[in-house]
Order: structure tokens, then sequence, then C-alpha cells
């Protein structure tokens, strides 16, 4: 079993880093094994909103978020995190996240459904709770089950350093850890057991609120 930690922060060793970090380690104690996919301070740009991937089954700009969907098939569960700007997750993991749930969601196997994930968010002092509300909708979207800790997955700091002194921050991140790792061992035993995934309806139901009267 396997976790992708994908750090959405510009700096690559910094505090959302060491958030995620924390989460690894309480994830290798319990037997699963990690990996950290780094998205980056290279430019990512928006989606379009051009319907290219329903076609394709991939998005047409030629960057990392084709890269990401096509080694998440390999892994079994998902942490993203990001920095806190203005009450909301890093503008470039926005357009990356954006890109990858939506693309993905044409393709086969689908890369996320029914796999755990969480979100994690750094901050310097406020505005974690709405931006940990806003990366959560993509799991709900892709039909993941989302996984707890104790408390919202948050830590405080300016700098790494101060993170490592954010004692409650860091318990959340090993409880989120253990959760994470206890929901991968009971999914595998279901498995093994025959439980097999739930039945699916295959055409998605768009509903517009907006009609011409008779």
């Amino acid at each position: 079993m396997k976790v992708l930690l994908v750090n959405g922060s510009p700096h690559q060793k910094g505090c959302t880093y060491t958030a995620l970090a924390e989460v690894q380690k309480t994830l290798e104690e319990e037997g699963i094994q990690s990996d950290f996919y780094w998205v980056g301070n290279q430019d990512i740009v928006g989606c379009k909103g051009c319907y290219v991937c329903t076609m394709k089954r991939k998005c047409m700009f030629q960057d990392c978020v084709n890269e990401f969907t096509e080694l998440a098939v390999q892994y079994d569960g998902f942490i993203f995190g990001s920095p806190v700007y203005f009450s909301g997750m890093n503008g470039n993991v926005m357009s990356f996240m954006d890109r990858v749930f939506f693309s993905s969601s044409a393709q086969d196997p689908h890369p996320f459904r029914y796999k755990p994930a969480a979100a994690v968010v750094s901050a310097r002092r406020a505005g974690t709770t709405s931006a940990l509300d806003q990366m959560n909708k993509y799991f709900l979207y892709s039909e993941m089950p989302v996984i707890s800790s104790r408390y919202w997955n948050m830590v405080h700091g300016s700098a790494p350093e101060e993170v490592t002194q954010d004692q409650e921050g860091l318990q959340i991140m090993r409880v989120l850890g253990r959760n994470m790792a206890w929901f991968l061992k009971l999914k595998e035993a279901g498995e093994k057991a025959g439980i097999t995934t739930p039945k699916r309806e295959e055409v998605r139901i768009a509903t517009n609120f907006i009609r011409t009267g008779k």
C-alpha cells in the first residue's frame, strides 16, 4: 500500500512540507509506504473549461498535471498539502487540482475513485478552515473517502522551525497518518474478504437550475 503526499507549496522544504513529513513518518511506522510529489514553483495554467479532456482522456496542456494523473494510478491514498494564501489554497495548487480532478473524471482506470484522501494546510495565523473546506471538495467530487484527524488538519508557523514548535499541529498530523493507515488496512482486508466497490451509476446526471418557461 502506498500513499502519495502532494506538496503544493512553492517552497520545497517549507512549512507545508514539514507538516506532510510528520504524516509520512507516522505512515512508515504503520508499515505504509509513501512518496512525495512536489507541485513546485512552475507556472501552472488554470482550467480553461474547454472539455478536451473528456474526449482525449487527459488535459490538453502538457505539464505536470498529466504526469501526476498517470502517476496517481499507482497509489492507494493521497494527502494534498497547501500553504494558506488569503484564506484559500495557493493559486498554483488550485489550478493544479482543478485540472487534475476534472480531467481525471474521464480516465479509465480512474486514478482517484474510492481511494482515501486528506488535505493539510499551513498558515502563519488564520484562514486555515476555509482553505481546508476548499480542498476537501475535490475529494467529494471524486468519490474519495475523506480521512479525518482529531481536529482540523492544520499547522501554524511562518517558518519550518516554528511549525516544529506547534505541538498540537504535529499531533494532528500523526493522528491523520495513523487514521489513513488504518483505513487502508481495512480497505485491503475488505477486498480480500470479497467486498466489492459500490455499484456505479455510469451516466452522470447534470441538472441545470435555470430553465426557460413553457
